[in-house]
């Protein structure tokens, strides 16, 4: 099994890379674990205080569970990935059956920051983008998908995401094997990783017919 990270601040393009890595592989080879689905369930405290929750920490993840997966996969164990709301900061009660894979790519904003998460990864990608592009996506994205007014997205970055990245995900750009500047636009490096899974996939076919 072949595990790749991919990490980057919040809007810097890490899901259209993932996204575009998708298209060009075998569906049935490959699956998809996003950090955001291990966010710790907040749902023994008040709305009040689940709006206000800080998605940008590495405390806001729940890593024991993220590692357990990634382990359980890797000795050929199905797990059930949970779910998360962003509207209502909760947990739901179902979750998504996910069957071991020939690669899984781990992808979220945190991703690099934990040690035992890197330890299992085979390959550390970090997205790169200028502040402003990030700042615009978003912006775009919490407004259309989560439901926040433009001034609360601003308020949430000044105050949360830009020190955060700066505090925590930007230092991890240095435990990457790979940086992608302009995210999914880069279309020569999504050739490089595409090229290393499909090369990863016809060695692995190859062993299973020896």
């Amino acid at each position: 099994m072949l595990i790749i990270g991919i990490a980057g601040g919040t809007g810097s393009g890490k899901t259209t890379v993932v996204k575009k890595l998708l298209e060009r592989l075998p569906g049935n080879e490959i699956v998809i674990l996003p950090q955001d689905s291990y966010y710790r369930d907040s749902s023994h405290k008040p709305l009040e205080e689940r709006l206000e929750i800080n998605f940008d920490h590495p405390d806001s993840i729940e890593w024991e569970l993220l590692v357990k997966h990634l382990k359980e996969l890797k000795q050929g164990r199905s797990i059930e990935q949970p779910i998360y709301s962003y509207l209502t900061c909760t947990r739901a009660e179902e979750t998504i059956p996910i069957n071991p894979c020939s690669v899984v790519i781990v992808e979220g904003i945190l991703i690099l920051t934990s040690p035992e998460v890197r330890k299992l990864l085979d390959l550390k990608v970090f997205v790169d983008a200028d502040a402003d592009d990030r700042l615009i996506r978003v912006i775009n994205r919490d407004i259309v998908e989560r439901g926040r007014s433009v001034n609360k997205v601003m308020e949430r970055y000044e105050k949360t995401v830009k020190p955060m990245h700066l505090q925590f995900i930007e230092p991890t750009k240095r435990f990457a094997n790979i940086i992608v500047p302009q995210g999914g636009n880069n279309h020569i490096a999504i050739d490089i990783l595409t090229k290393f899974i499909l090369d990863f996939l016809k060695s692995k076919s190859k062993n299973n017919e020896i």
